[in-house]
């Protein structure tokens, strides 16, 4: 299979990161923004006087990048600066149980745009391994360089813009036949997500539209149980102790709520994107599962072994306790004795209830509780 029948939506190769770079550092769009990060009051005149300011910067922060590894060690740089100034502790489990030489599609819950895979991809690259392909819908990517930073640091484009049955059906065509192509034939891994968009509400659940659409590309003659085996699927389950965009879900969950719908802005989600990056997150633990085998006959129990290990690995935080007391009263019999834990972080909790709207409130205390109940229902 030729690889260009790709091109559109893969990451950029090694051999054209030299010429992308170049095509960034003269994006006037990217300088402003970065100017904008810097100084706040950027703009107009005073933004136009910092681009050649920037753009030297820049350049030579990225001088000398001619492959991706060599961009992914700046961006590794700029994690661990910002794990340093923004948790409070970042730990990792399961990695061991997972082969490196061995491709694997990593499938797991989805809170965050930017920061999930960005979290697993550190893990790898912290302990010496590859980093992941990482799946992103093309809603995001309303700005060219956007576009260009997110294919230089090996994430994909997912079609979701496409209308009518016939060219959703050629996006997903081609979005299963570029995994397969980039597991089975290139031997990199990749991340996505269990299921379309985050989970706002803290209900971590595989939809089975997502491994149906995986299975677009078994060959005829493979079972579909021996297909999934060769993908080596691994769950993961991330958990945050402060989901930096919980304001930002609690209002739209409570729109839709009242409403019937929700209206998002044209930039909306490159926002949250900076908001997540550049706001507090406190704890954040990454757990990997182990890889599915074979023995499976329908998308929909894949789906529920993948819910069974992310909602069995997620790590309990001290906001879900604390929430989950708020909502029910007290702690489950299995967590009583965590109660100190929930009593450190009360304050705080309170006080970002007491931020919002009164009719948001609970919309917040119940996307950091329904973790717990998530756990207590597997039980």
């Amino acid at each position: 299979m030729n690889a260009d029948r790709f091109a559109q939506i893969r990451p950029y190769n090694d051999d054209e990161v030299a010429g992308v770079v170049a095509r960034l550092l003269g994006n006037v769009e990217l300088l402003d923004a970065v100017a904008r990060l810097r100084v706040p009051r950027a703009a107009g005149l005073l933004g136009a006087w910092m681009r050649p300011v920037v753009r030297m910067a820049l350049g030579r922060q990225l001088r000398g990048i001619r492959d991706v590894r060599s961009f992914q060690r700046i961006v590794e740089r700029y994690m661990r600066m910002m794990l340093e100034s923004r948790t409070t502790g970042f730990s990792v489990s399961g990695l061991d149980g997972i082969d490196p030489a061995k491709a694997c599609l990593l499938i797991g819950n989805h809170r965050d745009i930017a920061l999930d895979p960005s979290f697993i991809s550190y893990a790898l690259f912290s302990s010496g391994r590859d980093t992941v392909r990482v799946a992103i819908g093309d809603n995001l990517l309303t700005k060219d360089y956007v576009s260009d930073l997110m294919r230089l640091n090996k994430s994909f484009i997912v079609r979701r813009s496409a209308k009518g049955p016939r060219q959703m059906l050629a996006a997903y065509q081609e979005l299963s036949g570029y995994i397969s192509h980039s597991l089975l034939e290139e031997r990199q891994s990749i991340w996505i997500a269990q299921r379309e968009g985050r989970a706002k509400d803290g209900r971590d659940r595989t939809e089975p539209a997502i491994i149906k659409m995986l299975a677009i590309a078994k060959p005829g003659e493979q079972s579909f149980g021996d297909f999934i085996a060769s993908l080596r699927i691994v769950p993961v389950s991330i958990s945050y102790e402060w989901d930096p965009c919980d304001a930002i879900k609690a209002h739209e969950l409570c729109e839709r709520a009242t409403h019937g719908s929700y209206a998002k802005g044209e930039h909306e989600d490159v926002n949250s994107i900076a908001l997540s990056i550049t706001a507090a997150k406190g704890r954040v633990h990454v757990s990997f599962g182990e890889a599915l085998g074979g023995g499976f006959d329908t998308p929909e129990a894949v789906a529920r072994e993948i819910d069974r290990q992310v909602l069995g690995l997620y790590h309990v935080q001290s906001t879900n306790l604390c929430a989950y007391r708020m909502a029910e009263g007290s702690l489950p019999p299995d967590l009583a004795h965590l109660s100190g834990l929930a009593d450190s972080v009360e304050s705080e909790f309170r006080a970002r209830l007491d931020a919002l709207p009164e009719a948001e409130r609970p919309f917040m205390i119940a996307m950091y509780a329904n973790p717990l109940r998530n756990r207590t229902a597997l039980a």
